[in-house]
């Protein structure tokens, strides 16, 4: 049996309008396998997510959150 291992990926966001774009991301990158947790800062455009690289890719994230209909993109800070 192997250990996850939780990686931590910030997101820098673009298009959010209002506060319901929050949930409509946190819902769309929290369906994912490997995800364990997802955290949008609406005032700061940022987004924050614990998950198992093994499992989920940072594209696959990327992905989803456009599929919520923004675009964001892997941030250092």
């Amino acid at each position: 049996m192997t250990t996850a291992t939780t990686t931590h990926t910030l997101f820098r966001a673009e298009g959010f309008s209002c506060p319901s774009c929050v949930a409509k991301i946190e819902k769309q990158v929290g369906r994912l396998k490997g995800v364990e947790a997802v955290k949008v800062h609406f005032a700061t455009a940022r987004i924050e997510v614990d998950h198992d690289a093994s499992v989920t890719s940072v594209d696959e994230i990327v992905a989803a959150i456009a599929k919520a209909g923004y675009r964001a993109t892997p941030s250092a800070f």
